[in-house]
């Protein structure tokens, strides 16, 4: 038993590794959810795992992998997730109007910064996925704000 949870507090363990990229991915999961967007708390935590999944596939089949192994599979997992990320915007965006408007890019970016932190995380960069993580939260929760003043600030220049 304590084998165990020192696995789960050892920041080397690929354990440590996996279940903090799903909390990360989870605080961020929360807020899209709590906002109403489609991809929410098991999306971002998903894209969290799968993520820090394959950064730790060339780190478990070799004790020291090569840069370029790791470097691959951070190509693949970029190139893969911004099918998500379009995805994201495709569904979000109005089609059939005059003017189609797009919608998603937040979720878009949010789904790509979730995959990257699980990365950082996968790569035993905890520290670095925790202040990322504190930034995401940061953005997601004082943007909105800020947004909405510019914009007053704008109408009223406007006028």
């Amino acid at each position: 038993m304590s084998s165990v949870v020192y696995r789960l507090i050892d920041p080397d363990s690929p354990i440590f590794r996996l279940v903090l990229a799903v909390f990360i991915g989870g605080v961020i999961g929360w807020d899209r959810q709590s906002r109403g967007k489609p991809a929410g708390l098991r999306t971002h935590m998903l894209v969290a795992l799968g993520a820090a999944l394959m950064v730790l596939i060339p780190m478990q089949i070799s004790p020291s992998p090569s840069l370029d192994a790791i470097s691959r599979v951070v190509q693949g997992v970029a190139t893969g997730i911004g099918f998500l990320g379009a995805g994201e915007i495709l569904h979000q965006s109005v089609q059939g109007t005059a003017q189609p408007k797009i919608q998603g890019l937040t979720s878009a970016a949010a789904i790509w910064t979730t995959a990257t932190l699980g990365l950082v995380t996968g790569c035993g960069l905890w520290v670095t996925s925790l202040m990322g993580l504190l930034l995401v939260w940061l953005i997601l929760s004082l943007a909105p704000s800020l947004e909405q003043t510019a914009s007053r600030h704008k109408h009223r220049e406007d006028e």
